[in-house]
């Protein structure tokens, strides 16, 4: 079965939950064949090979509102669907949107619909009967939590339509670490004691503005992992209130580097402010460590990944005080911070295994195509 995955961006270039979502998919087991269409952040488009799977990236002059302006995206992605068997759609990506309107209609299309477009209303306008049409056309809508569904204004009307397959993780490799990670991981606690972590795009849905105004009243250190268009800013807001001391930004990190520093810390901060944050895949990998969660209480999946009391705690968006209550709670009681961390790891292994995320879109696809490709 030859599938095709288009999207925006994709790794190593660009680390983050959707390109990682997909690297998963990409290790679904023999008899399935992928494929992966997106877009250079900017520059002229190349092939190349990342952990075994052939990825092309075609050619931009630049990101604006964080989309790729790439022009022969939509003509590329019609040529790849030709010779493809499933075509999965992650959005958001409006040029995907664009394109699915060229695709013949024996094609088999799935949206795997990770997250809203938020603000911007009359970008939507634009936008969202491109968006309507992409549903209406999908054989089959993949979402991570119901709770998507039902608070979303586009996929009510698809509910029919719509699989719920919560995302997965590799708790094995999140949740060990080699000889050399527990060495640079004892070196960093040893430095940091009591080491509270936040780990996303430098952006304004993140709420990092809101974690370092939190980190005024939390006696401890914290560590933002990730880069993006608000780091200047953020910079100088970390001076303005005085934590520049004990916040470091230390850009984007390879994988086994976030690893050794989720280890270090005694809780991941994580938070976000608006339903842009649908799920929140780097609360699997803390969790698959152990680590306690504070999150926030969005309309998404974020808070059902980990629930308020029982594998960490949840508090309102935007408000810092209760933030910084609840990061204190957890560097104060050890034992209760341990006890929400077993029971994350528990979680993990239990409900968000990536083995079961796989077992789950494979059998996603195959139903899908069985329907429209009945074996005779």
């Amino acid at each position: 079965m030859r599938i095709l995955h288009a999207y925006k961006v994709y790794l190593p270039i660009v680390y983050g939950g959707i390109p990682s979502v997909i690297a998963m998919l990409a290790a679904l087991p023999k008899g399935f064949e992928t494929r992966i269409l997106v877009a250079c952040e900017r520059g002229i488009g190349c092939n190349y090979e990342f952990q075994g799977v052939n990825v092309e990236a075609v050619s931009s002059v630049g990101m604006v509102m964080s989309t790729p302006l790439a022009p022969t995206y939509p003509f590329k992605f019609l040529e790849r669907v030709k010779s493809s068997d499933i075509v999965v759609h992650h959005a958001p990506f409006p040029l995907t949107d664009l394109a699915v309107l060229l695709i013949p209609k024996d094609s088999i299309l799935i949206v795997h619909w990770h997250a809203e477009i938020i603000g911007r209303p009359w970008l939507m306008r634009v936008l969202g009967p491109l968006i309507r049409n992409s549903l209406k056309r999908a054989d089959k809508i993949v979402v991570s939590n119901r709770v998507i569904i039902e608070n979303s204004p586009f996929l009510k009307e698809f509910e029919a339509k719509c699989a719920v397959v919560p995302y997965g993780c590799d708790d094995a490799y999140w949740g060990e670490l080699s000889q050399a990670e527990q060495l640079a991981a004892d070196g960093i606690q040893k430095k940091h004691p009591k080491l509270v972590l936040a780990v996303g795009r430098l952006v304004s849905y993140k709420g990092h503005e809101i974690f370092l105004r939190a980190m005024q009243n939390v006696d401890a250190d914290a560590v933002i992992i990730g880069e993006g268009a608000l780091k200047a800013d953020l910079i100088r807001l970390a001076e303005e209130l005085g934590v520049a001391g004990r916040v470091k930004f230390l850009g984007a990190l390879q994988p086994h580097e976030v690893k050794q520093y989720i280890h270090a810390a005694r809780v991941l901060a994580f938070p976000s402010v608006t339903e842009a944050e649908a799920f929140g895949l780097v609360q699997l990998e803390a969790m698959s460590a152990g680590k306690p969660i504070v999150n926030t209480a969005l309309a998404t999946a974020v808070p059902y990944v980990a629930r308020d009391g029982k594998e960490g705690l949840t508090v309102p968006p935007s408000e810092p005080v209760a933030l910084a209550e609840a990061l204190r709670r957890l560097l104060d009681q050890p034992d209760f911070a341990a006890q929400l961390g077993q029971a994350a790891k528990e979680r993990v292994r239990s409900e968000f295994s990536r083995t079961l995320f796989l077992s789950r879109m494979q059998e996603v696809y195959k139903d899908v195509y069985q329907r429209r490709r009945p074996v005779r």
